[in-house]
């Protein structure tokens, strides 16, 4: 089965960084475009970056050009690089490949 392990997240003061991982093992890692995305308390999960397969980008409106996400099919992981980051940052962020999801990571951006 498909298993997702972030990991990476941690308390931050607002204007770091941080940077989140996830490990995946079960699947074809490098044939599977890979999403990020995160949770705050009280609200819907949304959508935060995405990578393809072949390695093109997206990202929500919100996080461009402060986050940047990237991917190393040699260790199966993507990468979640955040920068400038705001107190509205703060969530759980989960990683996701086709329909399966991890645990989470906790991101708090203190002001």
């Amino acid at each position: 089965q498909v298993q997702l392990v972030e990991s990476g997240g941690g308390l931050v003061q607002a204007g770091g960084s941080l940077r989140l991982s996830c490990t995946a093992s079960g699947v074809a890692f490098r044939f599977n475009g890979m999403g990020w995305y995160r949770q705050a308390p009280g609200k819907q999960r949304e959508f935060v970056a995405s990578v393809t397969s072949g390695g093109s980008t997206n990202y929500a409106d919100s996080v461009k050009g402060r986050f940047t996400i990237s991917r190393d099919n040699a260790k199966n992981t993507v990468y979640l690089q955040m920068n400038s980051l705001k107190p509205e940052d703060t969530a759980v962020y989960y990683c996701s490949v086709r329909a399966d999801w991890g645990q989470g990571t906790q991101v708090t951006v203190s002001s």
